[in-house]
């Protein structure tokens, strides 16, 4: 079960999207696995993929069509079959179903993103199975419709992830609503599930893309649950310009600042859940390095950790096993690292010191703080002004269990 997470609530609608759902039948029966992004004319879309060489044909087409320029107006969405490892067949998938959508909207087949989540190399045969649906699909599109499409994209979560965020600009209130699915093969190569934010700010240009970026190294590129980077990993920003203000195209524009950041605490909000609802998590881990020479030394030292089974195992049993800490840390490839100079805190107890066990830590104060659902752990290298958030989670029975059963 999600760590500190409940189902969406008070999700605000945007201005210029529309969302809908339906049962395709992809992969399981009677299971709403088919969602479909409707967007207003002159929206605007920018994007970030997987890095994964073996990218799944979705991806592939989906970067093609942003890249054509004439404008994106739909998006479709199936869970069950990743459309990955496919070859030929499932770009020419891809590109069908895209068509598929077109025809029954009446746009150019450019103007169609698609996106899939699911099992990697199984034969696709996603158009017919669009085809058959779309129009109930179609007669659903609605604005409010962001929770029930939350949780048609799902796989392995346990649980929908979606929030919305608001704030005045010029007097014009602009709204913030974000989606996204993952639980598993998160590690941090661009956004590390599927995420879609919108906007009804009048976004544009390179600001649009820009804003995305910025957002992205805050918040998707931060998490990891196993260090594995899925084939199929894209963030979507859309913004709609419905709102009754002047274009923002530039991160010059003094407005630009204040929406980036509404647009980041969605999806710092959104990557949070994702790790909160790593498979089989039981607890949700922030780390913080500073003192270190740059940010990339300490996202060197944060995720050397992260990654440890030790580590993980021993959050998982609530245990204060510091050594692990320290094993990490060292092996983390900072090579003139001085562990004199090393601190570590669980929360606020701090548990190493010069390097060392510190002197008045007590045992039972790590274990009152290992026994807590989230468990905040700080190391100051001691060797600069640098600094670096990620968030992480343990590694249970379960996380094993879901995915030796993941394709029965």
């Amino acid at each position: 079960m999600a760590v500190g997470l409940h189902p969406p609530r008070n999700i605000l609608p945007i201005a210029g999207v529309r969302l809908g759902v339906a049962a395709a039948g992809i992969r399981y029966a009677n299971r709403t696995d088919l969602t479909l992004i409707h967007l207003a004319e002159g929206s605007q879309v920018a994007g970030v993929f997987t890095r994964n060489r073996f990218c799944a044909a979705p991806v592939l087409v989906a970067q093609r069509h942003l890249a054509d320029g004439s404008g994106v107006r739909a998006l479709v969405i199936n869970t069950g079959n990743a459309n990955a490892g496919t070859g030929a067949a499932g770009l020419q998938a891809a590109e069908a179903s895209c068509q598929v959508v077109a025809g029954q909207l009446g746009c150019a087949q450019e103007a169609v993103l698609p996106f899939s989540t699911g099992v990697i190399g199984e034969p696709v045969a996603l158009a017919e199975k669009i085809a058959g649906v779309l129009p109930s699909c179609i007669e659903t599109l609605a604005e409010d419709h962001w929770e029930v499409a939350a949780a048609a994209i799902m796989t392995t979560d346990t649980i929908a992830k979606a929030c919305s965020r608001q704030l005045e600009m010029d007097g014009v209130t602009v709204t913030v609503t974000g989606m996204a699915k993952g639980s598993g093969m998160i590690r941090p190569d661009m956004a590390t599930m599927l995420a879609y934010i919108a906007t009804d700010a009048p976004l544009h240009g390179a600001g649009l893309q820009q804003c995305l970026q910025e957002a992205m190294e805050r918040s998707f590129n931060r998490i990891t649950v196993d260090g594995d980077t899925s084939t199929n990993d894209a963030c979507i920003l859309m913004a709609t310009g419905q709102a009754a203000l002047p274009p923002i195209s530039l991160a010059t524009d003094p407005r630009y600042g204040r929406l980036r950041d509404a647009i980041t605490a969605v999806a710092q909000w959104l990557a949070q859940a994702v790790v909160r609802d790593g498979e089989g998590a039981t607890k949700f881990i922030p780390i913080h390095v500073l003192g270190g020479r740059d940010a990339a030394e300490c996202l060197q030292v944060a995720y050397r950790m992260a990654h440890s089974p030790l580590i993980k195992t021993a959050f998982f049993a609530s245990d204060p096993n510091w050594g692990r800490l320290l094993a990490a840390i060292g092996s983390a490839g900072v090579d003139d690292l001085e562990v004199d100079g090393v601190q570590v805190w669980l929360g606020d107890t701090r548990i190493v010191r010069d390097g060392a066990r510190d002197r008045d830590y007590d045992e039972a104060a790590g274990q009152a703080v290992m026994a807590q659902e989230e468990i905040p752990v700080r190391v100051d290298l001691g060797r600069g002004a640098a600094e670096a958030q990620i968030w992480t989670c343990d590694l249970s029975y379960d996380y094993v269990r879901i995915n030796a059963d993941y394709r029965s």
